[in-house]
């Protein structure tokens, strides 16, 4: 009989063990070069919303609760805040130029993705301007999008003396 409850026990054991043992969520990777195109029209359409001074469209890129953290300002927190920021800037434009941004690197693992990217200021002629790279860091939301949940940026041209 202690037999038999012994090995019962030592049964109960080793299933509680196994179950406490289970694997870590085993979430299937995102098909990177089909998840890369995706943030590429993205960031293209980021760009064209730009271009057509459209803030909605521009703050589309994000989700509700993002942080953008851009060059000598404090960061915007929430889409709200996102969305003024975004208005300020394209009010302030009267250049004519264009961003382009480009997909340079692509990291990710279950809902989560970070890029890294380039940007380019052209001139309605063709001239750069400005350029740099941005960090951007993406959510899969409710609706199966991914949407920007922080980004920062920098520029790579020296400052001026």
């Amino acid at each position: 009989m202690r037999k038999n409850q012994f090995a019962g026990i030592l049964l109960l054991s080793a299933l509680l063990f196994a179950a406490c043992n289970t694997p870590a969520d085993e979430t299937k990777a995102p098909d990177m070069t089909k998840t890369k195109a995706d943030i590429q029209a993205m960031e293209d359409a980021f760009a064209a919303a730009e271009k057509a001074k459209d803030v909605n469209a521009v703050a589309a890129y994000y989700s509700d609760d993002a942080i953008s953290y851009s060059r000598n300002e404090e960061p915007a927190v929430g889409i709200a805040a996102i969305k003024d920021h975004i208005a300020k800037g394209i009010a302030r434009d009267t250049s004519g130029n264009v961003n382009v941004y480009k997909v340079v690197d692509l990291f990710g693992e279950g809902d989560m993705l970070v890029e890294i990217g380039s940007w380019t200021v052209v001139t309605p002629a063709g001239a750069e301007t400005d350029k740099g790279h941005y960090m951007s860091y993406f959510k899969k939301q409710a609706d199966g999008k991914y949407r920007c949940v922080r980004d920062m940026n920098v520029t790579s041209t020296p400052a001026k003396k």
